[in-house]
């Protein structure tokens, strides 16, 4: 994902950047991205710093020790965290970089890699209300929808909120596609009609097609998405602690066990 989001930046904007692996950069290179070998001298050569890598510890990587991101980061500057970490995480890389003198906003995408190419992602920004502003114009030349969900890690809140239902559209599809075709039905006519359907969401109508024909590489794999859902239990755990440690709990908890059950429709009445 990192590389079409860089290609689109590439237009107008003077770009610095890095990666662990350099051969994965060499055809942004070719469209005059700016190599630079660590994490610290980009950072130093720039005033807005993008990163966007798979889990907390590759973000630790990038941005702790000598050259890391932190150690080169400029007073002033902005940095767009957009990895889909946790937001304890991404909360704790704020305070740091608040404390080197810059700001940060995390903004993770919704996406597939074609909708990076176009411009198209879903944003979800958390971080201060100014930093947003600031950097605003450029998530706008990545995406189509860009929501400013709150402070620092909200914006990971809700990205871990959407990709719960994304994980489960996915696997309920799957599933219905399997129990058609075993039972005879064309595959290609189960997926029309499924699409076409009240459950055909513009998720699954975009995704179907690669149900059908299975790419070689995976744009989103399962063990990527098996991290985020983990995520979002540690997330869940750590906001029911939070109320629990505050004394509050929502209405729904406050209701009697035998209560709850009638709400959800189970138990017997009376």
């Amino acid at each position: 994902m990192g590389a079409p989001v860089v290609g689109r930046l590439l237009h107008g904007n003077p770009v610095y950047g890095t990666n662990r692996t350099r051969a994965k950069a060499e055809a942004l290179t070719e469209r005059w991205l700016i190599w630079r070998d660590t994490p610290r001298e980009v950072a130093a050569a720039a005033q807005v710093v993008f990163s966007m890598v798979t889990d907390d510890a590759a973000l630790a990587a990038i941005t702790s020790g000598p050259d890391g991101i932190l150690a080169g980061l400029r007073p002033g500057s902005l940095c767009i965290e957009m990895s889909t970490v946790s937001p304890q995480a991404s909360r704790e890389l704020a305070g740091r970089v608040r404390a080197a003198g810059a700001t940060m906003i995390d903004a993770p995408v919704s996406g597939s890699v074609p909708a990076a190419e176009n411009g198209t992602l879903a944003i979800m920004a958390g971080g201060p209300d100014e930093a947003f502003l600031a950097a605003e114009p450029l998530l706008s030349q990545l995406a189509r929808s860009i929501t400013h969900a709150g402070g620092n890690g909200q914006g990971l809140l809700l990205k871990l909120a959407i990709n719960i239902s994304l994980a489960a559209q996915m696997l309920a599809f799957s599933e219905g596609m399997l129990l058609a075709e075993r039972g005879g039905i064309d595959p290609e006519l189960a997926a029309r009609a499924m699409t076409s359907s009240a459950i055909g969401s513009p998720m699954l109508q975009a995704r179907a097609p690669l149900v059908l024909d299975l790419p070689e590489q995976a744009w989103f794999d399962v063990q990527l998405m098996h991290k985020d859902i983990c995520l979002a239990l540690q997330a869940a755990r750590e906001s029911q602690a939070a109320r629990m440690r505050r004394g509050r709990l929502g209405p729904w908890r406050r209701q009697p066990a035998r209560r709850r059950r009638c709400l959800w429709g189970g138990g017997r009445r009376g």
